[in-house]
């Protein structure tokens, strides 16, 4: 019996090393069992008792109309692996998902488990998994949250932190902070792979920085065994931004300056004082994708009333020495432009800023429209695109930036399918139109370049807003939406990244000066209540602003100067006092 025994020991002990191990939740505290937030980065969370899944404890999150109540948790894994996410939820909306991966969402009333999958890439080490609500939609709660698969990292290593949070930031430094990790004795703080930081503390700033310059971080924790993987990145840009010499609240409009358009020509000398920002319509390409761009005044015989070249650059200069701002637009309805080689970009700039010097411009709008821009399949990263005439125009547009100095004045003029609709569809993923948010990547790579982005709010199908709920134009509630999303910034489709808003006095909205300007014509009624709205949060029509007031709000822009004139200068005559009126 002694030897039967012995022999059905080492059969066991024989089977248990031929069995694979087993994978195993990698999060810490996954069930909040420890009555706090214990191993979570949760700066709007609790640990509750009720309502929980299991146990005796929960979380709750509450997010308001500027913060989604986002908690996250970093752990260590290994390249090339499949992991299982997933969590009981409840409540009003619960976003799950691993950032830079997939993700998922419920609102269920009782608990219900949200699930899915990723794979890691080669040479992945840590991912973070997150949990958030949606701003303005009130409390959410969570449980038993699982993240399994083979963990990663040496024995004894801490555990990767979470994102550090950005505290005070000055024109020369940005405070960083981050909850400790257990059995970490220090922690670096990295910009790409230089180490900016090494402190014991849970907090640090970088100084030394360049005013008006953007910068990502990341955090590893060490102690005698080694460093931890990677935490997430977080973003900040240092104070100081060169702002453009313009009205706290502007008019801009663009001018048929090339062609007449049905409305007329107006000659640059009879454009009325009220628009502050004038942009000569257009630039376009001598072929879709050489990059050389011409603009020309309207030829005699389609406006008879043009002036002479030299007159038009005397009106410019009168209009100059008055504060106002003459730019060039590229591109419109017309003028494709696909800057597929770094050739095309090249000339580009160099035929550009022929235009500029020849007329002795104030800047550039970049009006992009048709096939102009768009993803290739697997671009799916608005920060780091990879697409060429993505990647040409951004080295096209700093290149000008970098020639004319603080001076120049950037704008952008995309249409909602461009920016807005990227929170719903990013490029082709899943056969979509590769066009859709593809704008995205543009104005983020220039956010510290950009003074104005005007969205078009014209000529648009219906766009989800950040309420998840479809807005249609021609009233208040689709400039309040369409305008809120720039501003607070919004998740991009199914990427799991997050585009950030920007600052209100780099906003302005489009719209058509009258009812032959464009689909979506909104009288001034409904735009004085969209701009009372967005930049004094009153008469939102029951839309809740996730960015908040922005009382710095740059203006209105619209097609174009010409209409207005034809129909008896509307648009001038109701807006322009308006925006006086606003803080």
């Amino acid at each position: 019996m002694r030897a039967v025994a012995a022999a059905v020991s080492a059969l066991l002990v024989l089977l248990a090393l031929a069995t694979p191990a087993q994978a195993a939740n990698l999060l810490t505290n996954a069930g909040f069992e420890d009555g706090s937030l214990s191993g979570w980065s949760c700066p709007g969370g609790t640990v509750v008792t009720s309502p929980a899944h299991s146990g005796s404890y929960a979380l709750a999150a509450t997010a308001t109309a500027s913060d989604t109540a986002q908690c996250t948790q970093t752990v260590s894994v290994l390249p090339n692996t499949t992991y299982t996410v997933s969590a009981w939820v409840r409540g009003n909306p619960v976003y799950l998902g691993i950032t830079g991966g997939p993700s998922t969402w419920n609102a269920p009333a009782a608990y219900a488990q949200l699930s899915l999958t990723f794979t890691t890439a080669a040479g992945q080490t840590s991912a973070q998994l997150y949990l958030h609500g949606w701003y303005g939609a009130g409390t959410y709660h969570a449980d038993d949250v699982v993240l399994d698969g083979p963990g990663g990292g040496a024995p004894g290593v801490p555990a990767a932190p979470g994102a550090p949070r950005v505290g005070s930031v000055t024109a020369s430094s940005i405070a960083l902070s981050w909850p400790a990790v257990p059995g970490a004795t220090g922690y670096r703080v990295y910009e790409g792979t230089a180490v900016r930081a090494t402190v014991s503390a849970t907090s640090a700033t970088i100084s030394g920085l360049a005013a008006c310059s953007s910068h990502s971080y990341t955090l590893a924790a060490y102690n005698d065994a080694g460093e931890s993987a990677r935490s997430a990145s977080v973003s900040a840009t240092t104070a100081g931004c060169q702002q453009a010499d313009l009205p706290r609240h502007a008019l801009i409009g663009y001018l048929h300056a090339s062609f007449a358009n049905g409305s007329g020509y107006v000659r640059m000398a009879d454009v009325p004082d009220a628009w502050d920002v004038i942009d000569l319509a257009f630039g376009e390409p001598t072929s879709p994708t050489s990059g050389d761009i011409r603009f020309r005044l309207c030829p005699v015989a389609e406006c008879p009333n043009v002036e002479s070249e030299a007159d038009f650059v005397a009106a410019i200069r009168a209009k100059q020495a008055r504060g106002k701002k003459v730019l060039i637009s590229i591109g419109g309805a017309n003028g494709q432009v696909q800057l597929t080689t770094t050739a095309a970009r090249d000339a580009f700039v160099s035929s550009v800023s022929a235009i500029i010097d020849r007329y002795g411009l104030d800047g550039l709008d970049i009006d992009f429209e048709g096939h102009s821009l768009y993803l290739n399949p697997g671009d799916t990263d608005f920060r780091n695109p990879t697409t060429p005439v993505i990647v040409n125009l951004i080295g096209a547009l700093r290149s000008l930036k970098s020639r004319y100095g603080d001076d120049f004045v950037l704008t952008m003029a995309p249409e909602t399918f461009f920016v807005q609709v990227g929170y719903q569809f990013y490029g082709g993923a899943g056969g979509g139109d590769n066009r859709t948010g593809s704008y995205l990547p543009v104005i983020h790579a220039l956010r510290d370049a950009l003074t104005m982005l005007h969205v078009q709010d014209y000529n648009s199908g219906p766009v989800m807003g950040l309420d998840n709920q479809y807005h249609n134009m021609g009233g208040a509630d689709f400039h309040i939406a369409m305008t809120d999303m720039v501003k607070a910034g919004f998740p991009v489709a199914n990427t799991g990244q997050t585009f950030p808003g920007l600052r209100e006095d780099q906003i302005a909205f489009g719209l058509p000066a009258a009812v032959s300007a464009g689909n979506g014509y909104t009288p001034p009624g409904p735009v004085h209540d969209a701009l009372n709205c967005l930049a004094r949060n009153q008469n939102c029509g029951g839309y809740t602003l996730r960015g908040g007031a922005s009382p710095g709000i740059r203006g209105l822009m619209t097609w174009s100067i010409n209409w207005d004139r034809y129909y008896g200068w509307e648009f001038q005559n109701n807006h322009e006092p308006f925006l006086g009126s606003l803080p």
